[in-house]
């Protein structure tokens, strides 16, 4: 199996900025490819320009250009090329899907944070200095950069990544490793039911807290925001040193509440994998729950729209939003199969309508969002229980169902 690891860099002054001087290099190579295609495309021949050409055109770049282009890993410029190849795959994959495709775009020097080395030795080495006890990784055109290890690296390192956050570095690091011994058998089985009021409820009654670390931080982000408002917008290069501060505070406020919204999903998925053996969920669309709901066009008014409930849908956005749900289910899985676990997710519809008793489905039976009460055979209970309870039953039910 891979994992990532990621640790923080402590770069010096030198190597600082250095690694800024690789990520607007890179950035400059991915926007000129990218104009090429644009270009090709646009001319009468309607020439399609794919990932082969390109990066065959590296070792001239490299050297036309040896004080830029030239300094940095190939390998590395080859990944930017590949991303680039592989968000045009992505945009034409939705073509075909009848989704939204939304064409790649340039990227701006702040907006480009990570060069990737396909492969551990070229352009790149991890633990450069095996023979100092302060670990080191060493990048082509930077020199070897100290690493804070806080915790061993199992397995052969295939990748390495250099990723700028705000005003630190990262280095990323895929392992590969042997499948981890399985946790011990519980003989338990869950179902949850993921909620705004509480952030998951199990079909054992549990109700966990929704943490609401956004809504927390609100004061504090929109005052910073207002701060930063009142600066004209201007590029980085061309922002004063208060206007700089007051981008990278608001920048800090979100990578906080990420890190806690982080924080909260890892230890919340693992105490259900160390708890239970089979934990079921609902298949939940959350792109589509938080989308923005269609403008209603006033026919006695030309030009005029009715109301649609956007304002307080918006409010809801936020909250799901808030929530992580998608984080914490993708870390749920990830946990799960290195645990052993077994994760099934089951269709949500109906799950807190329909009675555990009895079987009845009635939108009735839910008369509150928090109150469930059967209108058949008169069951009451937390309405987020029953749901939870439902999607265990439908979890078993389609486990059983795969087996056979």
């Amino acid at each position: 199996m891979i994992r990532a690891y990621k640790f923080l860099m402590r770069p010096t002054v030198g190597q600082t900025i250095a690694l800024g001087e690789m990520l607007r290099d890179q950035c400059s190579l991915y926007n000129g490819a990218l104009q090429e295609r644009r270009d090709a495309y646009r001319h009468v021949s309607k020439t399609s320009v794919k990932y082969g050409t390109q990066s065959a055109q590296l070792k001239e770049i490299r050297a036309f250009d040896p004080e830029r282009q030239g300094r940095w890993s190939f390998s590395s410029q080859q990944a930017t090329l590949r991303r680039l190849d592989k968000a045009f795959a992505a945009f034409f994959r939705r073509i075909k899907a009848g989704d939204t495709p939304g064409y790649p775009r340039f990227r701006g020097v702040n907006w480009f944070d990570t060069v990737d080395f396909p492969k551990d030795g070229d352009g790149c080495r991890w633990d450069s200095t095996p023979h100092d006890p302060v670990t080191r990784v060493r990048f082509q055109g930077v020199g070897h950069v100290k690493v804070n290890q806080h915790r061993a690296v199992a397995g052969k390192v295939k990748t390495v990544s250099v990723k700028r956050e705000g005003r630190k570095w990262f280095v990323v690091l895929t392992a590969e490793q042997k499948q981890p011994e399985p946790l011990p058998a519980t003989g338990s089985v869950v179902g949850i039911d993921l909620g705004i009021a509480s952030f998951l409820t199990t079909s054992g009654g549990e109700h966990i807290p929704n943490p609401r670390h956004a809504r927390k931080a609100a004061k504090r982000l929109e005052a910073a925001q207002q701060a930063l408002s009142r600066f004209p917008r201007r590029k980085a290069k061309d922002r004063t040193r208060h206007h700089q501060r007051a981008v990278e505070k608001v920048a800090a406020l979100h990578g906080k509440v990420r890190r806690q919204r982080l924080d909260h999903a890892h230890k919340t998925a693992l105490d259900l994998v160390r708890n239970h053996d089979f934990i079921a969920h609902e298949d939940l669309k959350i792109r589509s729950m938080s989308r923005a709901p269609k403008p209603r066009p006033d026919p006695g008014t030309p030009g005029g729209f009715l109301p649609n409930g956007a304002s307080s849908k918006a409010g809801l956005n936020r909250s799901i939003a808030d929530a992580g749900w998608g984080v914490f289910l993708a870390i749920l899985n990830a946990k799960a199969e290195s645990a052993g676990r077994e994760v099934i997710a089951v269709d949500p519809r109906n799950t807190s309508r329909r009675c555990p008793e009895c079987g009845h489905t009635d939108k009735e039976n839910r008369p509150t969002q928090e109150k469930f009460h059967c209108v058949s055979c008169g069951h009451s209970a937390h309405a987020d229980t029953v749901g939870a309870l439902n999607v265990l039953r439908a979890g078993l039910v389609r486990r059983n169902a795969d087996q056979a």
